[in-house]
């Protein structure tokens, strides 16, 4: 089983900056797309960052630049540097990383979410 852990939230000041970690752990033979989502309260889940297996960077218009995604050598880990935080970048921030798993002699793809964390910015 695959387990994905996001670390880093908390309350900043508009303005200030934060980066997130997320970290993925388990069983598994490599990772697909690594993905960084916010839910507002009473707003649906929505994706603000995404790394392609290739290492493409895609962003929400909302957050261009402002937010950084990258990933580390090993590829189990993604992070969100955040700058210029603004309020409307509050949320719960979830992390969603694709991954490759072999059953028998074929391999399967799968996603596992982290719990979130808070990211909360106001002054």
């Amino acid at each position: 089983q695959v387990q994905v852990v996001e670390s880093g939230g908390g309350l900043v000041q508009p303005g200030g900056s934060l980066r997130l970690s997320c970290a993925a752990s388990g069983s598994f033979s490599s990772t697909l797309a690594m993905n960084w989502y916010r839910q507002a309260p009473g707003e649906e889940r929505k994706l603000v960052a995404s790394l392609s297996t290739s290492n493409t960077e895609n962003y929400a218009d909302s957050v261009k630049g402002r937010f950084a995604i990258s990933t580390n050598e090993a590829r189990n880990s993604v992070f969100l540097q955040m700058n210029r935080l603004e309020p409307d970048d509050s949320g719960v921030y979830y992390c969603n990383v694709g991954y490759i798993i072999r059953r028998g002699t074929s391999w399967r793809n799968r996603n596992a979410w982290g719990p979130g964390t808070q990211v909360t910015v106001s002054s």
